[in-house]
């Protein structure tokens, strides 16, 4: 009796921590994200203006701390101010992780920085993770962190690739 008590709890707790790992919106927040990076490889001011919340708060991998208008100001800037042949960043995603609870979701991944056109300069790696918030149907960045990867951690990765 015990055996089968203790087997039945195993389950039900293995049962409840699979339901916890469960993300239904992972499908749909995994192609925002793709086409929000797709976006921003071409400093596309509307899928920034879709993708991050009004009220977003976003630490760079610098330390530096800004809104959703700041970043909207320096993607029209930058646009404004790009030469024909500039060196742009092709922006993906790998290892994506996506933990939802109820209307919130926290979507962390590796993000890749591919320069273009390539050359002497290698790809960037960073650790994002970002909150988001799904309001009037539409998921959106509420908070958003980004990390250098190490260039001796990014190494170490490519080489087990």
């Amino acid at each position: 009796m015990k055996r089968i008590l203790l087997t039945s709890l195993l389950l039900m707790t293995l049962s409840a921590g699979l339901q916890a790992e469960t993300a239904p919106a992972a499908p749909e927040l995994t192609k925002l994200l793709r086409e929000f990076l797709a976006g921003a490889s071409r400093n596309d001011p509307a899928m920034h203006e879709r993708f991050w919340a009004d009220d977003l708060i976003y630490t760079s991998s610098t330390g530096k701390r800004i809104g959703k208008a700041d970043i909207l100001r320096e993607v029209n800037a930058e646009r404004l101010s790009a030469k024909p042949g500039t060196e742009q960043q092709t922006y993906s995603a790998e290892d994506i992780q996506i933990h939802q609870y109820g209307d919130v979701a926290v979507v962390a991944f590796r993000l890749l920085a591919t320069p273009e056109p390539k050359g002497n300069k290698s790809v960037s790696y960073y650790f994002n993770t970002g909150t988001f918030v799904k309001r009037n149907g539409q998921w959106q960045a509420v908070a958003w962190q980004a990390t250098t990867v190490p260039k001796e951690d990014a190494k170490k990765k490519e080489a087990t690739q």
